[in-house]
């Protein structure tokens, strides 16, 4: 007869500890002390009343891999623990759990509220994928409150948003944002991917859902594509009904590599944190820098509630070089530590010109409309020596 699972650590313990023991019950398949990869695509009953018995809810077990496996339960009950949820829910990408959010709570006549600096992928979903379906969306400044009211109809259902945002580290009011939400009976969701549930916890401020692409700090190593959504049970439950459906699971191995970089994600963003601030700093000081964006800096103009509402200002800096798209390239060519490379929040730092990697496309009278300059560099700080990234960006900057 095997032993009675020990219970996970309660939300009251600290995040270190609930990185490393929240959502794992103890004792582990075969006495492993890591969660093992259970790659298997279906499940098998006992005999006909055990699977009657899973049909009714009676019991609570695995079917099919679509519909859940238990490597990958594990990794949502961590990332619930860690969020302060009472659920979370994984999937294959970040996009796959913000687009199965919304074709699960909204329908056709309805419409959708986005601010302004929202990860773009996710605007060009609601204006221009869900748009077929007849469903509307319009897009308002982050930063304009009576504007974000103003905007709302009759048939609005939900009101996304960003906070710190990318590319600039604009900060968003979360209590505002639900008070705002609750009012007028709207679904809140805030992405949360750059500062994390170790910097900030939006479900604390009224916020619904909370939505993380696992890919950057969650896993941590530029090794994993991963999404997750956390919320209420309710919610969670009906999002994972849609997630049958359509399709977007995270894959057992993925959920166990999203559950080892879950563990050291506290130590990891501190240090990241404390990082970040001082490179920034520096940049600031820089006389080949126009200007440095990130909110742990005080002239930033979401420092004052980035400083409320967070506990560290997270690990990617945004600056823009004194010249043009030309210069700004020698200078992202002249690094040696930092790579150039998408993403961010791995344990390698990354540096990126967004005119020419995720808006090349654009002309650059159409980059400069919707924001993004030929001159604006962003940096994902890693786990290096903060010493020799400084160098290193002092080097390709003189």
């Amino acid at each position: 007869m095997s032993a009675t699972p020990k219970a996970t650590p309660d939300r009251q313990k600290a995040l270190a500890t609930r990185a490393i023991h929240g959502g794992e019950t103890r004792p582990r398949a075969g006495h492993a002390i890591t969660t093992p990869i259970f790659q298997t695509a279906t499940f098998v009953f006992r005999d006909t009343a055990e699977l009657v018995a899973h049909m009714n809810h009676e019991v609570s077990r695995e079917e099919y891999g679509r519909y859940g496996n238990p490597t990958q339960r594990i990794a949502e009950d961590k990332c619930a623990a860690l969020e302060g949820a009472e659920a979370g829910l994984a999937f294959s990408s970040g996009m796959a759990a913000i687009t199965t959010a919304l074709f699960t709570i909204l329908r056709q006549g309805q419409h959708v509220l986005l601010t302004d600096d929202c990860y773009r992928r996710t605007r060009q979903f609601c204006t221009s994928v869900l748009g077929r379906f007849g469903i509307e969306s319009s897009v308002v400044p982050i930063d304009d409150y009576a504007a974000i009211e103003a905007a709302i109809r009759p048939e609005t259902r939900v009101l996304i948003s960003e906070s710190p945002t990318n590319p600039y580290l604009r900060v968003v009011d979360l209590e505002r944002i639900a008070d705002i939400a609750r009012r007028h009976g709207l679904v809140s969701i805030i992405d949360s991917t750059f500062a994390t549930p170790i910097n900030q916890q939006p479900l604390k401020y009224g916020i619904d859902l909370v939505l993380h692409s696992a890919t950057k700090y969650l896993s941590g190593h530029n090794d994993v594509l991963g999404g997750v959504i956390l919320g209420s049970e309710d919610m969670i439950d009906s999002i994972r009904a849609c997630q049958g459906v359509l399709g977007g699971i995270l894959d057992a191995h993925a959920a166990y590599l999203l559950i080892r970089g879950l563990k050291t994600l506290p130590v990891r963003v501190e240090h990241q944190n404390r990082s970040a601030q001082r490179i920034a700093e520096m940049l600031a000081g820089h006389p080949r820098v126009a200007r440095v964006y990130y909110c742990g800096l005080p002239d930033h103009p979401g420092h004052a509630i980035a400083a409320r509402q967070m506990s560290g200002f997270g690990g990617v800096v945004s600056f823009e070089v004194s010249g043009d798209l030309a210069e700004t390239s020698r200078v992202v060519d002249g690094v040696r530590i930092f790579q150039i490379a998408p993403s961010l929040g791995g344990v390698e730092s990354l540096i990126e010109q967004p005119a020419l990697m995720s808006f090349f496309e654009l002309s650059s009278e159409e980059r400069l409309a919707i924001g993004i300059k030929d001159n604006l560099v962003r940096l994902s700080v890693g786990l290096e020596d903060t010493d020799d990234l400084i160098a290193d960006l002092r080097a390709a900057l003189d």
